[in-house]
C-alpha cells in the first residue's frame, strides 16, 4: 500500500511529494489525474500550477511502455509486469533505487520535449559524477557518468575524456556534440533510466536512478529493451553507509538529485551540449 509522507514547497512554481511502499497502479492513476486536472485549469481558467516532483520508493515491479515489447521479458517471476503509458521497453522498478517523476509544464517552461530529456538525463549525471568524485572508491577513480544520444538514459564509462568544440560553447549550441567519448573509453553499463510521457504539454513520468537495489531483477528482462546490458548501481561505485559520517546514503543522494532538478527548473543551470550518437 502507498504512504504518501509529505509534500515540500521547493519554489513557488514547484512543489516536491514522498511516496514509500507505492505500488505502481494506484501511483500511476493518482500521476495521471492529477495532469489531467492540470490541463483543465490551465484550458478552462488560465491558471499555471505548480510542477511537481514525485519522489517514488515502489514495490517490485516491472513496467513495459507503450510500444514495449513482450519478447524482452525473458521469464516469468512472482514480480507483477503492469503495461503503462510511458516511452521506451520494459524496465523493473523496486527498493532501493531512486523514481522521481516529472510532472512539469512544458510551455510555461519553455521547453520542448528534447530540452525536458536532456536536463533529465544531465542532471543525472550531475549528481551521479559528484558522488563518484567526492566519494569514490578505491578502484573507481576513472569512471564517470554520461548520457548517449543513441540510448536515452546515463552509463558509466571508464577512461572517458570529454571533447568540448568551443564554437559549440559560444554559439551555445545543445545539439552539436559535446562530452563525446574518446577511443580508448569502455561503456561499463547503464545506472539510469527514463521514461516521459506528454500531454498537451505536460509531462508526466520520469527517471529511475539505481542507487542500492538488488540488480538480480533485472536478469529476467532486457532492460529498456537492450539485450545484454549490464544494468548498475550507485553503491557499487562509491563508498555508501547509513553509519558512517564520511560515507553518503540513499537520502542524501536523493537530496541533491531534487536540489539539481529544481535549479534546473528555476533557469539558474543551463543545458550542456548533448552527446553525440555513439
Amino acid at each position: 500500500m502507498t504512504q504518501h509522507i509529505s509534500d515540500t514547497v521547493i519554489s513557488k512554481t514547484l512543489i516536491s511529494k514522498a511516496l514509500i511502499a507505492a505500488d505502481y497502479n494506484p501511483t500511476h492513476d493518482a500521476m495521471l489525474q492529477r495532469t489531467l486536472e492540470r490541463i483543465a485549469l490551465k484550458k478552462e481558467q488560465g491558471l499555471r500550477t505548480p510542477d511537481e516532483l514525485w519522489i517514488v520508493d515502489h514495490n517490485d515491479v516491472y513496467t513495459l511502455g507503450q510500444a514495449g515489447k513482450e519478447e524482452h521479458i525473458l521469464r516469468q517471476t512472482t514480480t507483477p509486469i503492469i503495461k503503462t503509458d510511458r516511452g521506451g521497453q520494459v524496465t523493473w522498478h523496486g527498493h532501493g533505487q531512486l523514481v522521481i517523476y516529472w510532472l512539469f509544464d512544458l510551455h510555461s517552461l519553455g521547453w520542448s520535449v528534447r530540452h525536458l530529456v536532456s536536463h533529465a538525463e544531465q542532471a543525472i549525471e550531475d549528481v551521479v559524477n559528484d558522488c563518484l568524485k567526492n566519494h569514490p572508491l578505491a578502484t573507481t577513480t576513472n569512471i564517470s557518468a554520461h548520457a548517449r544520444r543513441d540510448a536515452p538514459g546515463v552509463y558509466l564509462y571508464a577512461n572517458y575524456a570529454d571533447i568540448i568544440d568551443n564554437n559549440d560553447i559560444a554559439n551555445n549550441d545543445i545539439d552539436k556534440n559535446a562530452n563525446e567519448p574518446n577511443d580508448d573509453a569502455i561503456m561499463i553499463g547503464k545506472i539510469a533510466s527514463l521514461g516521459f510521457k506528454i500531454k498537451h504539454g505536460f509531462s508526466y513520468h520520469g527517471i529511475a536512478l539505481n542507487i542500492d537495489c538488488d540488480l538480480a531483477a533485472f536478469n529476467a528482462i532486457n532492460p529498456c529493451g537492450y539485450a545484454g546490458m549490464q544494468m548498475l548501481r550507485l553503491s557499487d561505485f562509491t563508498a555508501m553507509s547509513a553509519q558512517l559520517a564520511d560515507a553518503l546514503n540513499y537520502e542524501q543522494v536523493t537530496q541533491k538529485l531534487i536540489d539539481n532538478i529544481a535549479q534546473r527548473h528555476g533557469g539558474l543551470i543551463e543545458l550542456r551540449a548533448i552527446a553525440p550518437k555513439s
